[in-house]
């Protein structure tokens, strides 16, 4: 699948539908308190680098988020819509998450997500990443699993 990934806005009206999308996935799995999404006035922040997969038509497929933070950086916001599963995109979006972190000349890359998310859970293990306790403003909670790696 030809597609590109770039900046873009999270606010444009079609990504806010995407995002949105992704919203309604989690709350159908987990109580609103297990929900972590940053606001879209978060996701323009200086500190975070708000991505958009589109297909060779334009159309957009996927999002990828990464806060850039002091020695560390966390994954937010990953969501691929249904009809582009199983294609590798989620992996390609990863992929260019940790290019960035790297060029960000960071090499601790973090993330959360739900216990119930089996295919985000088996993308990251694939991907090398492991369970950790919880960081930064987490608190423990069991419908949460958290997971860093080091990257190269």
């Amino acid at each position: 699948m030809a597609t590109t990934i770039q900046i873009e806005d999270p606010g444009a009206p079609e990504i806010l539908a995407m995002l949105e999308d992704g919203e309604a996935f989690a709350a159908s799995l987990y109580p609103a308190e297990s929900n972590h999404f940053p606001s879209i006035d978060a996701l323009r922040s200086s500190q975070i680098r708000f991505f958009v997969a589109r297909d060779r038509h334009g159309q957009p497929l996927g999002t990828g988020a990464v806060a850039l933070n002091d020695g560390w950086a966390e994954i937010k916001r990953m969501w691929v819509i249904p009809a582009a599963r199983g294609r590798g995109l989620s992996r390609a979006i990863l992929e260019h998450l940790e290019t960035e972190v790297r060029s960000a000349g960071i090499s601790l890359i973090r993330l959360e997500t739900g216990i119930s998310n089996r295919d985000a859970l088996a993308l990251y293990e694939r991907a090398g990443f492991e369970r950790r306790p919880p960081f930064a403003d987490y608190r423990p909670d069991p419908l949460s699993v958290f997971m860093e790696k080091r990257l190269p």
